[in-house]
Formats: C-alpha cells, structure tokens, sequence
C-alpha cells in the first residue's frame, strides 16, 4: 500500500493508524484533518466494499488536492473544507453519524509546508501568514509585528516551549518590522543558541505562531470531547500527535475518560465519588506508539509522532 503514495505525501504511521482504527468493510470513518489524503486513501480501500469516509480540513488547497486524490473512490468518500472544532456539526450536515472510527493527525501536511504564500518555511521569503483556513482573523504578522515583547515572550514560552523565549523576543521587536517567514528564522536563529536533534532553530517559535494564530490546542480540547460523543460502542478514537502540547492534551483526555472517578486528588480520602464521572473510554494500548526507526529514515517529518488509541465503550 506504501507505495501508492507519492514521495513528497508520506502518511505518518500509516499501517499502525489503520491498525489502530480497526478498519473493517462497510465502517463509517472520519478524518478529521484530511490533509493531502493519505491516510484517508488508505481507510477506503480497507473499508470497501461498502465504507464510508468523511475528509475534513480547514485547508481549502488540502481539500482541493485530497479530493482530486480520493475521486477514484467516487460517493463512498466526501470531502469537507470546515474546522473540525465544529465535527459535530460537519457530520450531522452530511448524515454521518455514529461512526466506527475517527482520526485526528495533528501534523502539518507537506502541502503546507512546502508551498509559498503561508509562512510556515523557514528557508523561503515568504508573508508571515500562517492560518489554515485564510479566512480572516491575525495573521503571524500581526502578532510578530503588533505584540508587546513581554506578551511576544509570553507567548513563544507558553506555546513552543522555547527557553530563550525572551532573547528572542527582545530581538523580534528590535528588528521590526518583520516581513518574512526566512527574515524571522533568521532573527530567530541569531538570537539563541543552535537547537538539539538537529532541528531549525526558529523551531519552536514558528510553532508557538502557528498554534496561537489558528487557535489550535483549544479547538482540539473542543473537538476530542465532540469526537467521544459521536463514536458507537467498540468505535475508535486515533490521535497522532507531533508536540509535548497536543499530546498532554490527547493523553489527558483520554486518561481522563478511561476513569470512572476524576474527583481531585485531595478529595480521594473519602470512600464516596462525587464527580459522578463514569468512564467513556477504554484505553487500547498503554501509552503511545511512535514511528519506527525505518519509518523515521524514510519520512523525517515523522520522528516526532506519538499515536494514542482508544476505544468507546
């Protein structure tokens, strides 16, 4: 199956997430950030004869090019150019519920990354964009260019993790106005030391960025919880994530409702629950899955994946 993709569109973890989903003929499935398709093309061909695929991705280019890759598929797959924020909504819209299985990969697609335009490119001249969906709200200019350096601080700390956070800052405003997504790597780059495992410097700047100006950890606490809803009983829920944030949330969540009590810790010395919270969730494995090494040479963007499973009960 590997082989059918291109080698610029490498599904990350594609044989586990199938694994992980429990594909089976006549399934009903969503992919709730569609991307290029990848996965998705993979999820039809195990769900027929008789499956279903919903394709959502705010993306407008993504859907354009999942759904020219998916046509071969013809009525069995839709694609839908909408934020999975509102996946409730989205499948109701197109009668697409109780589903077997939803997916949620959380990376930034190769469509994203290496096209002109968004910003996303540290080594390109590019406008400092960075939305999904371009369709109104702050841009990363407005943010590079608008913020005070304490709130500029405040958010590459909170968002990319980033310890040098306010040399960083300091030297953003000092340089301002900033234009391009290759001038702010470059700032970026000069103002700290060089980064470990061989990343970009500008790293974890251009993270915090990107998931302020799309919003991104809260749409997807929104989503996780709209997801669980919408699954039927032995259903799936697979979340591939690339950041220690998402993935706090994603484990959270799951550990969370794979509880029958989540009463707070200094509360738990009485014999009696009073949270009422009754376990939605059974976790399928322990843990998360990562990329194998093989995988990780082939597919560099995949090193930092973790895959969690879990199924409703």
């Amino acid at each position: 199956m590997i082989d059918r993709y291109s080698d610029r569109h490498l599904p990350v973890m594609l044989m586990e997430t199938i694994d992980a989903l429990d594909v089976f003929p006549g399934g009903r499935y969503i992919d709730a950030t569609v991307g290029e398709g990848g996965h998705s093309i993979a999820i039809a061909e195990k769900a027929s004869p008789g499956g279903q695929v919903l394709g959502i991705d705010a993306d407008p280019e993504a859907c354009s090019v999942a759904s020219a890759r998916l046509g071969m598929h013809g009525s069995s797959v839709l694609v839908a150019n909408e934020n999975f924020a509102e996946l409730r909504a989205i499948a109701r819209r197109y009668d697409f519920m109780p589903v077997h299985g939803i997916l949620f990969d959380l990376g930034m697609s190769s469509l994203q990354l290496d096209r002109e335009a968004r910003g996303f490119s540290f080594r390109r001249p590019d406008p400092l964009d960075m939305r999904f969906s371009m369709s109104g709200g702050p841009t990363a200019s407005d943010i590079v260019n608008g913020y005070s350096e304490s709130a500029l601080a405040d958010l590459i700390y909170r968002f990319g993790e980033e310890r040098f956070s306010r040399r960083i800052a300091a030297a953003i405003v000092k340089n301002r106005p900033v234009s391009t997504s290759m001038e702010l790597a470059q700032i970026v780059a000069a103002s700290r030391r060089s980064a470990s495992g061989g990343k970009h410097p500008a790293t974890q700047t251009f993270q915090a960025l990107r998931i302020a100006v799309n919003d991104e950890l809260q749409m997807l606490e929104t989503a996780l919880d709209q997801a669980l809803s919408m699954l039927g009983r032995g259903a799936r829920l697979v979340v591939i994530s690339y950041h220690s944030l998402e993935d706090r949330i994603v484990k959270n969540f799951m550990r969370r409702e794979a509880a029958d009590c989540i009463c707070p810790r200094e509360e738990r010395v009485s014999p009696i629950c009073t949270c009422r919270h009754k376990a939605r969730l059974s976790l399928v494995i322990n843990g998360a899955l990562s990329p194998s090494s093989q995988e990780i040479r082939s597919n560099r963007r995949s090193r930092s994946a973790k895959l969690r499973v879990g199924e409703k009960i």
